[in-house]
């Protein structure tokens, strides 16, 4: 299993020079990140491995942050991911981690926080159909309709769909293959779209559900 960490810099597409055709993909600046930490089954509990990423000035962090990465190394990270590990790695605290550990044609999974859209209706967060737009209808026709029987149990269930807070929250996009990789520049291509707007945080696993191509 592998993995790392970086930021969405956009869209874009690249021609294949056989064909000609294009392919949609999201470029990531992946990396470099360094390993700050190694969680095993023997002393946490659980095995674990913990990678910092973008290098920052002392004075924004705090003194517990600074002590924690000075056990790793000199190296002041402003974000720090855990990641479960399946098996035992042959990573060592402080060791670098860069783009070229993923190869062209591999399969990863990118989570990031998706695009907040504020509150939204039922219909526009969870694709409702709404009500009959004829017969009469004046204002019904965007409402998710009834919320339940007002007997038994004379309530709504707690977790019902309906209007509310729409984006915002950390979403895991699956089996997404790797059309590019650029060593030098740090930069990672996945076909498709990757949750998050340019510039928020991303992290890069290696496919939990191998074979599923999309």
């Amino acid at each position: 299993m592998k993995y790392i960490l970086g930021r969405k810099v956009g869209m874009t597409q690249l021609f294949d020079d056989k064909s000609g055709r294009s392919t949609i993909v999201t470029v990531i600046k992946a990396g470099p990140c360094w390993v700050t930490d190694i969680k095993t089954l023997e002393t946490d509990g659980y095995a674990a491995v913990q990678l910092g990423f973008e290098e920052t000035s002392a004075r924004k962090l705090t003194g517990g942050q600074k002590g924690h990465l000075r056990r790793s190394g000199e190296r002041l990270l402003r974000h720090l991911r855990e990641f479960r590990l399946r098996e035992s790695t042959s990573l060592e605290s402080g060791a670098e981690v860069k783009v070229d550990i993923y190869a062209e044609g591999e399969y990863v999974d990118v989570t990031g926080i998706s695009r907040g859209k504020g509150f939204a209706g039922a219909v526009k967060k969870y694709g409702f159909a709404g009500g009959p737009k004829t017969h009469g209808q004046s204002d019904r026709h965007r409402a998710p309709g009834s919320r339940g029987a007002g007997t038994t149990p004379g309530r709504t269930f707690k977790g019902a769909r309906g209007p509310g807070h729409m984006g915002d929250q950390k979403t895991t996009v699956l089996n997404l293959r790797v059309a590019y990789v650029d060593a030098e520049r740090d930069l990672l291509a996945v076909k498709g779209a990757v949750p998050g707007a340019p510039g928020s945080l991303i992290s890069v696993r290696s496919a939990v559900k191998k074979g599923q191509a999309i």
